[in-house]
């Protein structure tokens, strides 16, 4: 019986959100082929972490110095594990790590490497994968062959797991490779808000003209409960933070309420938010990409609107 086999990506205090939701996806295709979900995790707290997981096997390659990602250590370590095991299917987040990771695991594997995707789902026999191509113009379905895959999936796509369960522990021993060694551990920026957790985001772009306009975006904001976000022309301009940012260089976000302010719609920006329950695009061009995804648009002026809307909320 073959394997659907979850790489864990260490976070701070226990494995990031996406590997949790690799986990609730893996377990369900498992079960819909009759075949098992196993994860792996890496470095000094691997087994613990690994413990509470609801898959029906645990991996724990438990060197202290794995803790950080290591490409060839992880790699090498994966490919003994996919040479012995035989998964169908080898699930990585698509994030820095894994698509790092992941195209080097394919290769040295042998096997192709399904990028960017953003559904898994299974039909009879078999899976069908959903990928963005062309930074996000098209998708594309692929259904994976019979010899397995290793695929790359877009934070942010389902629920996490919450289950808990105890998995047997099978205890990998690795000798690190000497031909490369990690000096040093840059952390990106942290902001002072995490707009992937928000349930409400006002979201600004090109559109917002100059910073000087930016607090009529906060104040909307506060008013409606949510979190200020914005596109990249915004970042790119100094106005707001990298944090701040949404779309494929910046972080994919699934709230209740997108409220787009400005935003054209690159697909660059698009993959970034395009699963939000409701999207509210406010642009003067009613040509612009942002409404043909949006479920309500208007073309009034956002700097008229948002004060307007900012009152009303606060009934003033």
């Amino acid at each position: 019986m073959g394997s659907i086999l979850v790489v864990m990506e260490n976070g701070t205090g226990g494995f990031v959100d996406s590997s949790k939701e690799l986990i609730a996806k893996a377990k369900d295709i498992a079960k819909a082929l009759g075949m098992s979900s196993v994860a792996i995790g890496f470095g000094s707290e691997a087994e613990k972490n690994l413990k509470g997981l609801s898959v029906d096997r645990v991996i724990a390659v438990s060197n202290p110095e794995l803790t950080q990602y290591h490409p060839e250590a992880y790699e090498k370590a994966l490919a003994q594990v996919l040479q012995k095991d035989q998964p169908f299917l080898t699930l990585v987040a698509n994030t820095t790590m894994g698509m790092d990771l992941g195209a080097g695991l394919a290769a040295r594997a042998s096997l192709p490497l399904i990028a960017y995707c953003s559904q898994l789902s299974v039909e009879g026999q078999e899976v069908l994968a959903t990928s963005s191509v062309f930074a996000g113009k098209l998708m594309a379905e692929i259904v994976v062959p019979e010899s397995g895959a290793v695929i790359s999936v877009m934070p942010g796509q389902w629920p996490q797991d919450t289950d808990r369960g105890d998995p047997p522990i099978d205890r990998m021993s690795l000798d690190l490779p000497s031909s490369m060694k990690i000096l040093q551990l840059i952390e990106p920026e942290k902001g002072d808000v995490d707009i992937t957790k928000a349930e409400i985001l006002v979201s600004v772009g090109r559109g917002i003209d100059n910073p000087d306009n930016l607090p009529l975006a906060e104040e909307l904001a506060e008013a409606i409960g949510g979190v200020l976000s914005c596109s990249r022309p915004v970042v790119d301009a100094g106005w707001l933070p990298k944090s701040r940012q949404v779309g494929k260089s910046g972080q994919t976000v699934k709230p209740k309420v997108y409220m787009a302010f400005g935003i054209s719609g690159a697909p660059e920006h698009q993959q970034g938010m395009k699963d939000a329950d409701l999207i509210i695009a406010v642009n003067t061009d009613e040509n612009a990409s942002m409404m043909d995804i949006a479920h309500y648009g208007s073309t009034v002026d956002m700097l008229d609107l948002m004060p307007a809307l900012t009152e009303r909320l606060r009934g003033e």
